[in-house]
């Protein structure tokens, strides 16, 4: 569900094996696909009337009635994880749309040269799980954006690595914060702080308030989980000077979009199979996908909502969503790929879910018995089988509420940019044969 989320080095993780093209980390069973077809149809969207949105018209919904502009003028902004997915995009959306920020910090431990050239941008070069480090990035900022994450539920990196990254990380942030004086903190978390849990129990057009027994077993949803937590119950800490720190959470699903090293990935492993892809996932599951922009924009308003109106969304948590179609994640992926001559083979699952199950555990094992030689991580295990097949889905407007989102870009904006960034990619791949 999270594996579009941002690493800490700015650079995703990836399985290996065959089988990449086929599962995603996320999805979900549907019963019945007539159900979900109507169900679809009445999902809420936006932008409908055209793809063109008048972004002013946009951003002056999400503004405070009254408000007269950003908070941010003058201000120093600091996006941790900066280099990443998201929080490349996230910095881009910050200096078009708050043109008022003083500066804007990337802290990243791999650090993106091209964005050096950047008007107000400070590339910061440190780890989040040094507190020294984070305490000098933090220093004077008056909001921290913190996306840094280590994503991994392959195995590839020690659960030590993942804690440290994620939960000593997030609590280095906290305590930056409280320390420097940076009053406002917004927390990248992740819809696995929710689940799948390990029972593999659904979760259909759920919202912050459903009721869902969480039960996380693997390192990187654990570590959310406790990131997450941290970050909610330090809402409230004193500071110097009688201020008192204020912090909120958004919970994106799978991110998509241009860039998107994932999507990359399976595009290039498709390559090997003639652009053929074998459907593993019945038709009927569907998953929530949400566009970067989307997510980026987010940030933005409850960024600003959180110094306007901080008693609105102190301690809160929100799902990241927008209008992008509930799918499998094999079809999802589909909307892109299709555009450059994919096919997904079978209306019905080619390979039975037995099958799966077995191939799942014996990669499981053969990761334990080759753990002393190599590290052998396939995307496929039992983690992100249940995943894939566990239905899970938002649907709330708790973020509308509380401070005006709506999605930037609508849905057919969201596919044609993602559709045309993998076309450049495959327009390369021919001309270099």
């Amino acid at each position: 569900m999270s594996l579009s989320e941002p690493r800490v080095s700015g650079r995703p993780q990836a399985g290996a094996d065959g089988i990449q093209p086929l599962l995603g980390p996320a999805g979900s069973r549907l019963p019945g696909g007539g159900e979900a077809q109507q169900l679809q149809r009445q999902r809420p969207r936006w932008g409908s009337e055209g793809r063109e949105r008048d972004r002013e018209a946009v951003a002056g919904e999400s503004l405070a009635p009254g408000q007269m502009g950003s908070p941010s003028k003058n201000q120093i902004y600091l996006v941790t994880g900066g280099c990443g997915f998201l929080g490349k995009n996230l910095v881009q959306m910050l200096l078009k749309e708050e043109p008022g920020l003083a500066e804007v910090r990337v802290f990243d431990l791999h650090l993106d040269e091209s964005m050096r050239h950047l008007d107000k941008v400070t590339l910061i070069q440190g780890d989040i799980s040094n507190l020294e480090d984070v305490m000098a990035a933090v220093k004077g900022a008056h909001l921290v954006i913190h996306t840094a994450s280590l994503v991994d539920v392959w195995g590839r990196v020690s659960p030590e690595k993942i804690t440290a990254v994620n939960v000593q990380g997030t609590q280095n942030v906290i305590e930056a914060c409280v320390t420097q004086g940076t009053q406002y903190l917004v927390y990248t978390s992740s819809m696995e702080v929710v689940g799948p849990n390990a029972k593999g129990d659904p979760f259909f057009r759920g919202n912050e308030d459903t009721k869902y027994e969480v039960v996380h077993t693997e390192p990187y949803p654990v570590s959310k989980a406790k990131a997450e937590r941290l970050v909610i119950e330090a809402n409230g800490r004193p500071m110097e000077g009688g201020k008192q720190l204020v912090t909120c959470a958004l919970r994106p699903t799978g991110i998509y979009g241009e860039h998107h090293p994932l999507m990359k990935e399976f595009y290039e492993k498709g390559l090997s199979t003639k652009r053929c892809v074998i459907r593993a996932i019945p038709a009927s599951t569907e998953h929530g996908r949400v566009y970067v922009g989307n997510v980026s924009w987010m940030h933005l308003l409850v960024a600003r909502k959180i110094q306007e109106s901080p008693s609105t969304v102190s301690g809160q948590v929100y799902f990241c969503y927008d209008d992008s179609p509930y799918r499998s994640y094999q079809d999802f992926n589909m909307e892109f790929l299709g555009a450059c001559g994919f096919r997904l083979l079978g209306s019905r699952p080619l390979l039975p879910s037995c099958l799966l199950r077995f191939m799942a555990l014996f990669n499981s094992f053969l990761q334990w018995l080759l753990k002393p030689l190599c590290n052998y991580a396939p995307i496929l295990n039992p983690y992100t089988l249940a995943v894939a097949s566990t239905t899970f889905t938002v649907q709330t407007s708790k973020a509308k509420e509380h401070f005006g989102y709506k999605p930037f870009y609508s849905w057919e904006e969201s596919r044609d940019r993602t559709i045309k960034w993998l076309q450049e990619i495959d327009a390369q791949k021919d001309s270099a044969k």
